[in-house]
Formats: structure tokens, C-alpha cells, sequence
């Protein structure tokens, strides 16, 4: 006899399993898109030559400035904000991604542009975070490298005579080493056919040879604070919208396996196997029941000890001898049920179980037959139950 099936008590509440699940994934999934736009978000280039760094040589006093002043400046991260039609200050470092600029100049060929060349060599300063202390000017093939993406030109040799520079009427006094381009029509002329502002003649792009008229460290003085906002009016006669990069430092242009998977077009296909692994748990989560008692390897009982000896005969290969060996059991038991005299074996025995059938004439040769020859499970039961139902009706006749 079979033991019965003992159903074991479930050691966690169904509820607050899923519970804590779904908050572990939740968590997950947010840690996951965390870590991957974190880096857009940071300020790029802590303490260098960007809009958001409040060294000397940075640029968020301007920027504080023109929001002080009107309408606060725009912050670009991304191509489309790149893409907009207003007024671009390019604040280039010597740690900037020059692949970064060529994007810009392919990108901006007809929408005002101001570029801003990097002229200090700094090194961060040790205890001040986002502080830095500058050493010398950059050696002129550096400058002119950059320079020369935007230009064909060079940053000028030698001494600029000029002590004070005319900015949109602002007399204001010329920078520390001034760094100058040739230019014989400048629009923030340095001296005789030398420009501290120029302007490319295919392309509405500006060029300021020398941050010191409007970095952190110049804002410093009352009169080139002004002079800043001079020249920014200068470019931008209107009063519009001023727009700073962030993009050559850094911001939006790295892009890693992350990011395409939750980002189109990859997004849609991440969705899906996100709701098909959702599915998948919810199904398995209900489907099978809470869990069992490990039962015995072999039953007990008379059905045990059957289906065992019906799994080694499998096993073993030897199904197809089944049928025979049926038969000739099936032929003995009837044989004895049915009263059969002593010593009938083998076909004399099946003359006399066929003389016992009134219906059909060789009723039992015939059934014994076809469960000999039977080839596969399905053909042994059909003729199994035909030799059953053969010797419980004649039986049931005899009584």
C-alpha cells in the first residue's frame, strides 16, 4: 500500500515573499539607472576651463553674471541641445575631447558660435576641491592645435603692445600676457592688424584668443565684469539666449552597453524580456502548489512494486517479448479458472478454451495471438484487455 502524500507548511507568507522581492528588483532597477546617467550629471571638468567650475580659469562667475544680469544661461549635454539656434560659448581646455569640437564645428556651421581658446597651464591645488593654481601659459603649439580645428590661423608671437583694450565702448585694461591673433579686421582689435575677437568670413563663428576677458579671475574687476557683458551683446545683439557646452568636457558622449539598453531602439526589446521573465516568475510563483515531503525512492505496495518492475522492463529493452509471455500466462490462469483437464499445454490447450466459447470459434487463439505479436505498449494493453474480457465472461458464464 502506497504511503499517503504529506503536504509540508510553507515557512514564509506567499505575500510577503513577493513583497520583498519585487522591492529587491525595484531597487535594482534603480541602482542600475543610477549608475549609468550619474556621470552625465556631474560637473565635467572639476576646477578646469568649463562653465561650471569656479576656479580662476573656469567660467561659472559669467555664467552667474548673464543669470544676474537677465535671463539665465542654457547648459548644453546632449546634440539636440546643441542643435539649438541661439548663441554657443565653446570653452575650450587642453584636456577637452578635440572629437567633441569637430562635432561642434560639423554641427553648428550656420548658428552663432563663440569659441574661447585655453591659454594656462594649472594643476589642481592640493586641499582646495575644484581649486587650481596656474604654472605658465600653454606652450603655442598646443593653442594652435586647437586653433587651427576652427581656423586657419595661428596665435600671434611675441609681445602685444596694447595696455587697454575697446570693448563695445569699455576701456578696460589688456590682460596678463595677452594672447592675440592676426586679424586687419578685428572686432576687439589688440593693436595695428592683431585681434583679440575675431570672426571667420564663411561662418558665423567668433573666436576669443584670451579667456582672461571673461573667465572666473577676470570678473573679478568692476570694468571687465562689464566689458564681458559687452562683448557677449556684441554677438548677440538681441538679447537672447546665451547657451554654454558642456559636451567637449565630457557631458553626453559617453555611451557604453548600459545606456543602449535603455535608450531607444534597444529600450523596446529590453522591455520585453523584462515582462516575459515577469510572467515567467508569476506563473511558476503559482503553479506547482507549496512544496512536499521528499517521498521514498521505492513505494511500498502492490502498485509500487508493478510500476518498478514495469520501469526495469523498459530499461532493459525487453517490451517486445512482453506480449508472448502474456499470452502464455493469460492461457494457463483460464486453463485452471475455466477447469481445464490435467495435462493440456500449448495449442491443445487453446482448442479446448476456444470449445468453450459458443460465440465465436477460436475467440481465445485469436487473442492470444495478437498479444504475441504486439510491437509497442499501446497494441500489448488493447490485447491484454481483450484476453481479460475473453476469460471473465467465460467464467462468469460457467457460474
Amino acid at each position: 500500500m502506497s504511503a499517503p502524500t504529506v503536504e509540508a507548511q510553507e515557512p514564509f507568507n506567499r505575500k510577503t515573499l513577493f513583497w520583498g522581492i519585487f522591492a529587491s528588483l525595484l531597487a535594482a532597477a534603480g541602482f542600475f539607472l543610477l549608475s549609468t546617467y550619474a556621470p552625465d550629471f556631474r560637473q565635467p571638468g572639476n576646477g578646469g576651463a568649463t562653465p561650471l567650475s569656479k576656479s580662476g580659469v573656469g567660467y561659472a562667475g559669467l555664467a552667474e553674471w548673464l543669470r544676474l544680469t537677465g535671463e539665465a544661461p542654457l547648459m548644453a549635454r546632449t546634440e539636440d541641445d546643441l542643435a539649438r539656434d541661439i548663441l554657443l560659448i565653446v570653452t575650450i581646455s587642453p584636456d577637452s575631447d578635440p572629437e567633441a569640437l569637430d562635432h561642434i564645428l560639423n554641427l553648428r556651421q550656420d548658428q552663432n558660435t563663440l569659441f574661447v581658446l585655453p591659454k594656462w597651464q594649472i594643476l589642481p591645488l592640493q586641499g582646495h576641491e575644484g581649486w587650481n593654481m596656474k604654472f605658465g601659459r600653454l606652450p603655442g603649439s598646443v593653442v594652435n592645435e586647437w586653433l587651427g580645428r576652427i581656423a586657419d590661423a595661428k596665435i600671434g608671437a611675441g609681445q602685444s603692445t596694447a595696455k587697454q583694450l575697446d570693448i563695445e565702448g569699455n576701456m578696460v585694461a589688456a590682460p596678463e600676457e595677452l594672447q592675440w591673433v592676426a586679424d586687419k579686421y578685428p572686432l576687439i582689435a589688440a593693436g595695428n592688424d592683431k585681434a583679440v575677437l575675431t570672426e571667420l568670413n564663411d561662418k558665423p563663428f567668433y573666436i576669443l584668443t584670451d579667456p582672461d576677458l571673461i573667465n572666473n579671475a577676470a570678473l573679478k574687476d568692476p570694468e571687465k565684469a562689464a566689458a564681458a557683458l559687452g562683448l557677449i551683446a556684441l554677438l548677440q545683439p538681441d538679447d537672447g539666449l546665451v547657451m554654454f557646452d558642456l559636451t567637449l568636457h565630457g557631458a553626453g558622449r559617453k555611451y557604453d552597453l548600459a545606456k543602449l539598453l535603455v535608450e531607444p531602439p534597444f529600450l523596446a526589446l529590453t522591455l520585453t524580456i523584462l515582462i516575459a521573465a515577469a510572467l515567467a516568475f508569476l506563473h511558476g510563483l503559482g503553479r506547482f502548489g507549496p512544496p512536499r515531503i521528499d517521498q521514498r525512492a521505492i513505494a511500498f505496495g502492490k502498485r509500487a512494486l508493478v510500476d518498478t518492475t514495469a520501469m526495469l522492463m523498459r530499461r532493459a529493452g525487453r517490451l517486445d517479448e512482453l506480449g508472448g509471455r502474456y499470452a502464455a500466462l493469460m492461457r494457463v490462469r483460464a486453463g485452471a479458472l475455466l477447469g481445464a483437464p490435467q495435462g493440456l499445454q500449448g495449442k491443445a490447450l487453446d482448442h479446448w478454451l476456444d470449445s468453450r466459447d459458443k460465440e465465436q470459434a477460436g475467440g481465445f487463439t485469436t487473442r492470444s495471438q495478437a498479444a504475441g505479436e504486439a510491437k509497442n505498449l499501446t497494441q500489448m494493453q488493447q490485447a491484454a484487455e481483450r484476453l481479460h474480457d475473453w476469460t471473465a465472461r467465460r467464467l462468469g458464464e460457467r457460474r
